[in-house]
């Protein structure tokens, strides 16, 4: 897993402007970290913001990846919509396990 550093910067060379949500969320799984006594909030930030990299990086993956949302969202067809998210679904659980298996940031 990348540090939050990396994870920071790989963040502001793909999507500068998702910089102030990454800091948020840092922000409040560190706080749930010390309230909680324990890591896991930390580890999925880190895990969250690593398949976030992964996707953004691949141009057509992360157009598609915006597509797919916009359509999950704005269809009024159910089962359009029902499709868009099992694609979603598909890029993110590739996504997870390229980050599993350290590809990525």
């Amino acid at each position: 897993m990348a540090s939050i550093a990396l994870l920071h910067d790989a963040v502001a060379e793909v999507t500068p402007a998702a910089l102030p949500a990454f800091s948020r969320e840092l922000s409040r799984a560190a706080d749930s970290a010390l309230q909680g006594g324990d890591f896991l909030p930390l580890r999925r930030f880190a895990a969250q913001w690593a398949v976030h990299v992964h996707i953004q990086r691949d141009p057509g993956t992360a157009a598609r990846y915006r597509v797919l949302e916009d359509r999950a969202v704005a269809s009024g067809d159910p089962d359009e919509a029902r499709s868009a998210v099992a694609e979603l679904g598909r890029i993110l659980d590739a996504a997870h396990a390229a980050v599993a298996h350290g590809e990525a940031p």
